[in-house]
């Protein structure tokens, strides 16, 4: 089942870019497992998510992995943590999550389009 048709003028407003993942770690006491996850999106700084991705990826193996992110949604606030992006991915057929990259490498902060 797909979602609702969008316009281009809707789609135009996310803003997805690509980003180097620098620092991940376990978010310990959460009801879903997740790890705390920061990225370089180069001249956007670097900002931090919390991803529920820990069925496919190990913390020390997503070091410099390059991925895909919202970087404009609000701040989301899960404990004591602030997720500042929404790193994009597949769900798989038991809700394992595997990450969208490119194919070749970029320079961090570029746009989807």
């Amino acid at each position: 089942m797909t979602k609702p048709e969008i316009t281009w003028e809707d789609f135009e407003k996310i803003d997805i870019r690509t980003g180097t993942i620098i620092a991940a770690e376990e978010f310990l006491g959460l009801r879903n497992p997740a790890y705390k996850v920061e990225i370089d999106f180069g001249d956007l700084g670097i900002r931090k998510s919390s991803a529920q991705i820990t069925d496919l990826y190990k913390p020390e193996e997503l070091i410099g992995k390059q991925i895909l992110a919202v970087v404009n949604f609000p701040k989301k606030q899960i404990k004591n943590f602030f997720s500042e992006c929404l790193i994009l991915g597949v769900y798989g057929e038991n809700n394992e999550v595997t990450l969208l990259t490119t194919s070749l490498p970029t320079n961090n902060g570029m746009q989807i389009g």
